[in-house]
């Protein structure tokens, strides 16, 4: 199998497909990021569908000579060199408006070339092979609520229940594939000019990060970054997924592995933090809507993941007939951490809405105060509850340091909406809790053997949440409890110097088997050491870990020091999201607490930055 870094991403703004270097897009579901795939062999065998597009002679594809994105879009370029010739393949999707397509386009560079096609379409996962007719322009294919639609002028042939397509391209020739979906119940869905698809396709992009504000010495990894997000949106309804792919291991041969196509509410303040520090208000309106369609109801109800539209219900099955990722099973649809107590996702969600306060005009109301009211209501008797903690471990709950502190910030924020923003509420009484909560984490939360805050009370264990406790504001930086936690975790939960979440071994996320380190928790320690004057250090490690994205700017969930490879799904947002706000701290040469905005417009009044002054769904 390939490598996960050899994949790159491409997307219309509703799914996502991965493209490998070997010219074969392994994954893709549809019509969702959620959905069945229709390519499933990325974790299984290409029996288990792909579309491989690549010179002729070369086993699978082979790898490519090089490849990259057209400027800054979703478009992927990837160019062989070979006897007689060189060839690029176009890869993209248009952006969603009645149908769903998806483009690879056939370009001739020089001399001639062989061309090979193989289309292998499986929907529900690789499980269902579809009924396929030959037409004038192609084929088409359907199979229950599933028809696709494959459009060329290159020659084509059926044989063993796959497609194939032997062409020869010339220099400056196009031989354009479109291959759309549809419900099987919908006529045809009409026909798109490939090359008008490529030019619009290719300024929505070129407009979208035109609008980006990010300067300075790290603008190329994180509009990369900006843009790789853009393509993990689920544009009908503003949700963000953490990843576009299911079951990518944790460890190599392991058990964990989960479906990353769903939406966290832990991921709202980072988001809303790095969207608008690059000022796109339209994306983090989006996403506070989302945010707030999401939480709506019973607050002692709320959930830590819900579905691109607000679903609830994530039931997790497994599917017995792919073998995994390099073998790596079972593999999983579907969380079955979704309705597990997580506390500390409380303080998430109030501690973003708190944020775009902050970033709103003073003296405006916010229309979803109640709501914040009702949750604190809920949490002020549930907060010295023993939960499942940060990381969804399915072993028995335990009273975790970090959502003790994020049930603080919980208080803390909505002290500061009452005293500085003039909502009304019980002030005093949150007051006196965020003291009482602050008292309980430094008496029960700290060890002082281990000069450390940890993992839980009572406990001997690290975790890398620990390294939040400033950024959320809990304790100042420079505060000597802080320095201590830093040194203990790089001495401590350390790979290479590269941050464990926590370590496995001690048995008490109710799992077995290992796991790569967690490239957030890297992030966390670079803004933690900038936040305690160690600036030079903070710098050194994030450009390190810069140089672990792959060859197009992605990073997975994971990176496995031994290997030297990435490990869990991708791309990741929680990867991407501490990235561009460890960037701009380093580029503003300070640590930020998490409900400020980072940076300012440019103009007093002028929307941009971080600033929602002109955005009336966030007053």
């Amino acid at each position: 199998m390939a490598r996960i870094e050899d994949y790159a991403i491409i997307g219309d703004l509703n799914t996502a497909a991965l493209v490998g270097r070997s010219g074969s897009i392994d994954w893709m579901c549809l019509p969702r990021f959620d959905s069945p795939a229709c390519f499933a062999s990325l974790l299984h065998t290409p029996d288990a569908g792909r579309w491989l597009l690549a010179p002729a002679g070369t086993p699978d594809g082979g790898n490519s000579t090089r490849r990259h994105y057209r400027e800054d879009t979703l478009i992927l370029e990837t160019e062989w060199e070979v006897d007689g010739g060189a060839v690029r393949v176009i890869d993209f999707m248009p952006v969603r408006d009645d149908a769903v397509d998806l483009v690879r386009i056939v370009e001739g560079i020089s001399g001639e070339v062989d061309m090979h096609m193989e289309l292998v379409l499986r929907f529900d996962y690789g499980s269902v092979v579809p009924w396929v007719r030959h037409s004038n322009h192609g084929i088409s294919a359907v199979a229950g609520p599933d028809s696709a639609y494959l459009t060329t002028h290159a020659p084509l042939v059926g044989r063993d229940k796959r497609t194939f397509s032997n062409f020869t391209v010339r220099a400056g020739e196009r031989v354009p594939f479109v291959l759309r979906w549809a419900p099987s119940h919908q006529r045809e869905p009409r026909r798109i000019d490939p090359l008008r698809a490529l030019e619009a396709t290719e300024s929505f992009w070129l407009e979208w990060i035109a609008r980006s504000e990010i300067k300075g010495k790290y603008k190329e990894p994180v509009e990369r970054s900006l843009i790789t997000l853009k393509a993990l949106t689920y544009a009908p309804t503003g949700g963000i997924v953490a990843a576009a792919t299911t079951s990518l291991p944790e460890q190599i041969g392991g058990p964990r592995n989960w479906d990353y196509r769903y939406c966290w509410l832990r991921d709202a303040t980072l988001t809303l933090q790095s969207l608008l520090a690059a000022g796109y208000t339209e994306e983090a309106s989006a996403w506070r809507d989302w945010l707030l369609r999401a939480i709506a109801g019973d607050p002692s109800e709320l959930q830590i993941v819900y579905g691109l539209d607000g679903a609830r219900r994530l039931p997790e099955a497994e599917i017995p007939w792919l073998s995994g990722y390099e073998g790596s099973q079972p593999v999983r649809t579907g969380n079955a951490a979704a309705p597990q107590l997580q506390l500390d996702v409380w303080g998430e969600v109030l501690d973003g809405l708190s944020l775009t306060r902050a970033a709103a005009a003073e003296g405006i109301v916010d229309n979803s105060w109640d709501i914040q009211v009702a949750l604190m209501e809920y949490l002020e008797g549930a907060w010295d509850q023993p939960d499942n903690g940060l990381w969804e471990v399915r072993g028995p709950r335990q009273h975790f340091t970090h959502s003790k502190v994020m049930a603080w910030v919980a208080a803390d924020r909505m002290v500061k909406g009452v005293r500085s923003s003039g909502l009304p509420g019980p002030a005093d009484r949150w007051a006196a809790l965020r003291s009482e909560i602050h008292n309980d984490v430094m008496t029960k939360g700290f060890d002082e053997d281990l000069n450390s805050f940890v993992q839980a009370y009572g406990s001997k264990e690290l975790d890398a949440s620990l390294l939040l406790i400033p950024r959320v504001g809990f304790l100042p930086h420079r505060h000597p409890r802080v320095a201590g936690t830093v040194d203990a975790i790089q001495k401590g939960l350390t790979d290479d110097g590269l941050v464990m979440r926590y370590r496995t071994q001690s048995g008490h996320d109710g799992l077995p088997g290992d796991e790569g380190v967690f490239l957030a928790c890297s992030f966390w320690l670079v803004d933690a050491l900038l936040g305690i004057g160690r600036s030079t250090e903070a710098t050194g490690l994030f450009e390190r870990l810069l140089t672990l994205r792959n060859d197009v700017g992605l990073l997975s969930e994971e990176w496995d020091p031994r290997t030297q490879r990435q490990l869990g799904n991708t791309p990741q947002a929680f990867s991407h999201f501490p990235l561009i706000h460890s960037a701009l701290q380093l580029h503003h040469g300070e640590a930020h607490k998490s409900d400020t905005p980072l940076g300012r417009p440019k103009h007093p009044g002028q929307s941009g930055g971080s600033s929602l002054r002109n955005d009336p769904r966030l007053r």
